[in-house]
């Protein structure tokens, strides 16, 4: 049996157990099992809508060859995963990766449909340590998930490891809008995340935590440098809805 360090708290009648002695990589997949049945929904209604259109463009920009082996990292509930699986032709693989088993369940449901799917391998590991060796694919991507990382540089980092050289690196997530006006609406916004995922039944504190690792992401310009800090080079990005959200893609030399 394992033994349970930590303390209860009382909040609203329910008593939580709060480990102190998780990792920050095992209190973020918590968290994420949580939300995982909502997951979908509630980044459809805080996009309102436009995640799609994001998306679109993106894989326009990836210019993926049909025979291509990938790997989506923070993969979630397989969106993404699926869309570069669409992409491919038989020859070609896709490997969705995330920590979290509630949201790999979801992706495993989702995937079934995909023309593709017996080109697509769903793995549980750590985007801090990925499991795989040097130069395996062609390309990584993540999609909404460096912010919530405990250290994007590291993930960065493994995601260039992984990739052969002249593979490309791609990241879409949310930003910091550099109009005075945009910024101002989109804080208040996502401060109205929390209540409104209340509302519609979901726990407070989740989206709370979601919204704070919004605000506090860094800039496009910095994750431009960061991208270039750990070796990428040709690193561009492209933004989307004034600025809110940012494709950065980079290459590893060759």
């Amino acid at each position: 049996m394992i033994a349970l360090t930590g303390k209860y708290i009382r909040k609203r009648e329910v008593y939580y157990l709060v480990l102190t002695n998780k990792t920050p990589e095992e209190k973020v997949n918590s968290l994420f099992d949580r939300v995982a049945p909502e997951y979908d929904s509630m980044n459809n209604w805080i996009s309102m809508g436009l995640e799609k259109n994001w998306r679109r463009e993106t894989m326009k920009r990836l210019n993926i060859k049909v025979d291509s082996k990938l790997l989506d990292v923070c993969c979630g509930t397989g969106t993404w995963t699926a869309d570069l699986a669409n992409e491919l032709s038989n020859e070609g693989h896709v490997t969705g990766l995330d920590f979290s088993k509630e949201m790999l369940k979801l992706a495993e449901k989702k995937l079934i449909d995909v023309e593709q799917r017996k080109n697509i391998d769903l793995v549980q590991g750590n985007a801090m340590e990925l499991p795989f060796t040097d130069n395996s694919f062609a390309g990584t991507t993540i999609g909404f998930g460096l912010r919530n990382v405990p250290d994007a540089s590291q993930v960065l980092s493994e995601m260039t490891r992984v990739v052969k050289p002249g593979g490309f690196v791609a990241c879409l997530e949310t930003s910091q809008p550099q109009n005075v006006f945009v910024k101002s609406v989109w804080n208040i916004f996502f401060k109205l995340v929390p209540v409104i995922a209340k509302v519609r039944g979901n726990n407070y504190a989740d989206y709370d935590y979601l919204q704070k690792t919004t605000k506090k992401f860094v800039s496009a310009n910095r994750l431009k440098e960061m991208f270039e800090e750990v070796g990428l080079q040709k690193v561009t990005y492209k933004q989307f809805s004034l600025g809110a959200v940012v494709l950065h893609i980079g290459y590893k030399s060759l």
